[in-house]
């Protein structure tokens, strides 16, 4: 599919900002990209899990189905070449890969471990790589760890609280739950020798749920961070929320903040969203895509070398992550002069009339991009869980505001 095909398609589904957004503007006024820093490869199409609420396979775009199962090796080779261009060109001193999928472990140990080898010698030698995985963790063994030891991958492992809970959606495709497998898998993570390559969880909040029990749970796997993320949903999908609360996922997430930054002594675990909501309410920038204005830097590479944004807009509509650019056709740098990539990097100037009135979206940051969409208007909108997030937001900065005063009295 041509970029102009691609783009014809966005501009009748997003019309904001594939057919609005003024980008002769914006370089008029002086506004310059941000060069990519994180590129995802999906290595592996297929998954061994049949989770329930997967924006990949079970939400709007199923490209997945026409795309090769494992990613050839011609396309990974090409995508480090394209990686390493773009970092002379940029100067870039550091970045980060990430292979992933569907479940990346499927495209096999031996191969993992090539591709990882490539990552150090085709970047140049002024730019430091960071190697992560992201997995289910149902195929993590010993000798797996091994080969993360040996080429430097640090792996993230999905795990939704305690049993029952992570059972009723992460199953295998025989209906089987997957936790005792996964379990088995961080407890060899967490081993002293294996610390290295631990690189800890991701969460999906589920209201409904225990958060404290959840909370504890993942605590036990001794998990040096984690990420608890929003489900992801629109405002043509919302997401589910028990008993009609209109702020079910921040009541969840308080009463984890509160037990976390309470507890005495403080755990030894980084929570990403929390810490980026305190880092904001100080007025620095934030490390994720769940909140905040920091330009996104990151590309996704499919297993047919198609280029993509961010995975999680597979949620919104069918074609809503592509860019009509490839691998074998394009650097990285003509990613950067694609509506939905600018979009993303442009910070305030991307936020709806809404959000601009609300006091809180320099913090805020209208949320993860995925979750403002809206057919026929696009990604101009506050996030579905704009209520979620400033009752979250306000309550951290009430917390932080009264230690505050106490050091200061």
């Amino acid at each position: 599919m041509t970029s102009d095909t691609v783009r014809a398609a966005q501009r009748a589904a997003a019309p904001w900002p594939y057919a609005t957004l003024d980008v002769a503007a914006l370089r008029a006024a002086g506004w310059q990209p941000t060069a990519l820093r994180e590129v995802v490869l999906k290595v592996h199409q297929r998954c061994n899990l049949a989770c329930d609420y997967c924006y990949v396979y079970e939400l709007a775009d199923q490209s997945w189905k026409t795309r090769p199962a494992a990613m050839p090796d011609q396309v990974w080779r090409l995508a480090l070449d394209r990686l390493a261009e773009h970092a002379r060109r940029h100067e870039l001193r550091s970045v980060r890969v990430v292979l992933h999928g569907g479940e990346p472990l499927l495209f096999g140990r031996e191969r993992l471990a090539e591709l990882a080898a490539a990552v150090h010698t085709t970047l140049p030698d002024t730019c430091r790589a960071d190697i992560v995985m992201q997995t289910n963790g149902v195929r993590l063994d010993l000798p797996t760890i091994d080969m993360l030891h040996r080429h430097r991958i640090r792996v993230g492992v999905s795990v939704d609280g305690v049993q029952a809970d992570h059972d009723r959606h992460r199953r295998t495709r025989s209906g089987r739950g997957s936790f005792a497998a996964v379990a088995a898998a961080l407890e060899l993570l967490g081993r002293p020798e294996n610390r290295r390559v631990y690189g800890g969880i991701l969460c999906t909040v589920a209201p409904g749920t225990d958060p404290i029990a959840c909370y504890e749970q993942l605590l036990k796997f001794e998990p040096p961070a984690i990420d608890f993320l929003l489900p992801h949903a629109n405002w043509d999908q919302p997401p589910a929320r028990p008993g009609g609360n209109e702020t079910a996922y921040a009541d969840w997430l308080i009463a984890v903040f509160d037990h976390w930054y309470t507890a005495d002594p403080a755990p030894d675990v980084q929570i990403r969203l929390f810490e980026d909501v305190m880092r904001l309410v100080f007025g620095a920038g934030s490390s994720s895509e769940q909140v905040g204005l920091s330009p996104s830097g990151m590309l996704v590479v499919e297993s047919d070398g198609s280029y993509e944004q961010v995975d999680a807009l597979k949620s919104a509509y069918e074609g809503a992550c592509a860019t009509g650019l490839d691998v074998w056709h394009d650097d990285f740098d003509a990613v950067l002069a694609d509506p939905g990539m600018i979009a993303r990097q442009i910070g305030v100037r991307a936020l709806s009339p809404t959000c601009l009135r609300c006091p809180l979206h320099q913090v805020c940051g209208a949320g993860h991009y995925a979750h403002r969409y809206r057919r026929g208007e696009g990604f101009h909108n506050p996030s579905v869980y704009c209520a979620d997030l400033a009752k979250l937001i306000n309550h951290v900065h009430t917390r932080l505001a009264a230690d505050v005063r106490r050091l200061v009295s």
